[in-house]
């Protein structure tokens, strides 16, 4: 078992999840059954990994400390010593699963970068700060809604599970948490990035402001509308007439 003196990194935003009825409502949400590939981001000192394999043997964690990861192995765990912003997840078979406690410091752009790898996955069950996950699943012409909303709505029907207080980790983060489930639409959208990053960079302004060369009266959409007023279809749509435009 990995040392419980083991002292929590700032560099890599460890919080550690201890209260063990967290740790089993969300073993439970996944409904695991014996045949599924499990892949743990971020697994620490393994609280959450032990319950994973108790259900099913193909567990397999990413974890970026040296320290971490040598206290995993020693425990028979397979462990991949690697930074989750770098790895590449397509090397584990389709259907996989995807679950963790992920780093606050980096959850936005590890949100974005496991996106790419939505039509490997059969789910994802994440721990994150609260503030993110309801960007995440903000709808549109709400505060929260922007380039993360859009981004993961195109590619996963997402819904938040449950809150979790400060007082779940060692050490308790700043900020409170909530545990969401990721899973892949049928039909995944594949929306310009670089247009949505543009468009919410000038979220003030007027979508004919934001996004000028784009013919919006002809998609039926109002110039005058905010980046934040389109939905995910409506990006879709946009991003489709913009692709089309540079073609000729």
């Amino acid at each position: 078992m990995p040392s419980s003196s083991h002292r929590p990194r700032k560099r890599f935003g460890q919080h550690f999840l201890h209260d063990p009825r967290i740790l089993e409502k969300i073993v439970d949400a996944l409904e695991l059954q014996p045949a599924d590939c499990v892949v743990e981001i971020g697994p620490g000192e393994g609280a959450l990994t032990r319950l994973l394999l108790a259900k099913t043997p193909n567990v397999e964690t990413i974890e970026i400390d040296r320290d971490l990861a040598a206290g995993l192995v020693r425990e028979n765990i397979k462990v991949h010593q690697a930074d989750a912003l770098e790895f590449d997840y397509a090397v584990f078979p389709r259907g996989v699963r995807i679950v963790g406690n992920l780093p606050y410091n980096i959850s936005t752009p590890l949100l974005f970068y496991l996106a790419r790898f939505a039509e490997r996955v059969r789910d994802m069950h994440f721990m994150l700060q609260l503030e993110v996950v309801e960007r995440m699943v903000a709808r549109h012409s709400t505060p929260e809604y922007g380039r993360l909303s859009v981004a993961l709505q195109a590619r996963f029907k997402m819904k938040k599970l449950f809150n979790v207080s400060k007082g779940a980790f060692k050490p308790p983060p700043k900020v409170e948490s909530a545990v969401v489930r990721l899973e892949p639409l049928p039909q995944i959208m594949q929306i310009d990035e670089d247009l949505l990053r543009k468009a919410f960079s000038a979220r003030r302004k007027t979508l004919r402001n934001a996004l000028p060369g784009i013919d919006f009266a002809a998609l039926g959409i109002d110039p005058g509308l905010r980046p934040e007023n389109l939905s995910p279809d409506d990006y879709l749509r946009v991003s489709s007439a913009s692709s089309a435009a540079r073609r000729t």
